[in-house]
């Protein structure tokens, strides 16, 4: 294995064949870490073990949908067998709404399937992961998210109430998490010029990408633990000054900031 910042520790990344999470696998591999690599086609992800090797680093590649709680339990018993426990989980495989139509014009099948690579994947993936984490007392989580969660959007209604449900998910475990020294992160890395998003309709045209290196990078101190103070919360990547953030990480769990919560509509109302 390579040397650097990270070496020694594990990171699992799914949806590593291309795009986000090839970058963010060969980020993570450059500062020494072993990188299990997860997705749907092997010959990419062959592609991207062979990157990580030629840098220095130790890595697996395993083919599995993420989907499928026992293809992801296999998938991950063969990153652990191979490279060792799971220090970083990056939860990256995603699908977007085949066509940017309100949800009656959807087609339901694909609109499900949808919700459940981007929800029930990573279920999946923490629902394995993380009791190892939580017996060692130490683990990270990187799940990638977007500003769709937190704002309604009538043209993509699957991908939204998935990463919503996703950020939901986060929240609902920070807590129990926490006490076991486990951190979990929601990043939005912004509009990226990948595959996916580049097919969409209302990126058409778009020329002011965020920096995959970047999201990279933000993995990376992830991995590190520089946002640990912001644990439980959602950052965006593509706006956030990261820096500021930290720095007023204890105003932001104080005023209970960046999570997802119902808004009250006055002193009266009694969800307050």
């Amino acid at each position: 294995m390579g040397g650097g910042s990270l070496a020694g520790q594990v990171a699992l990344v799914t949806g590593a064949g291309r795009g986000i999470g090839r970058e963010i696998a060969l980020g993570l591999a450059a500062e020494g870490m072993a990188v299990g690599l997860l997705g749907r086609t092997r010959e990419t992800l062959t592609d991207t073990l062979k990157a990580c090797v030629r840098i220095g680093a130790k890595g697996v590649a395993v083919a599995a949908d993420v989907a499928r709680p026992g293809a992801v339990r296999e998938a991950v018993r063969s990153v652990e067998r191979d490279l060792g426990p799971v220090d970083l989980l990056v939860n990256n495989a995603g699908q977007i709404d085949q066509a940017e139509v309100p949800f009656w014009e959807a087609d339901l099948g694909q609109w499900w399937q949808v919700v459940e690579v981007n929800l029930r994947g990573p279920a999946n993936l923490l629902h394995c992961v993380l009791p190892g984490m939580v017996a060692r007392r130490r683990g990270r989580v990187l799940n990638l998210n977007s500003t769709l969660a937190v704002r309604p959007d009538g043209g993509y209604t699957a991908y939204a109430t998935s990463k919503g449900a996703l950020l939901q998910l986060s929240g609902n475990i920070a807590d129990s998490l926490l006490a076991h020294g486990v951190v979990v992160l929601d990043i939005s890395p912004g509009p990226s010029p990948t595959d996916m998003t580049a097919g969409m309709p209302r990126f058409a045209g778009m020329k002011e990408w965020s920096s995959l290196p970047y999201v990279a990078a933000i993995a990376v101190d992830t991995a590190r633990g520089r946002f640990d103070a912001l644990h439980g919360r959602f950052l965006h990547a593509g706006r956030d000054n990261l820096e500021q953030l930290v720095a007023q990480a204890a105003e932001i769990r104080a005023a209970d900031a960046r999570t997802l919560r119902l808004r009250p509509y006055g002193p009266g109302d009694p969800l307050v």
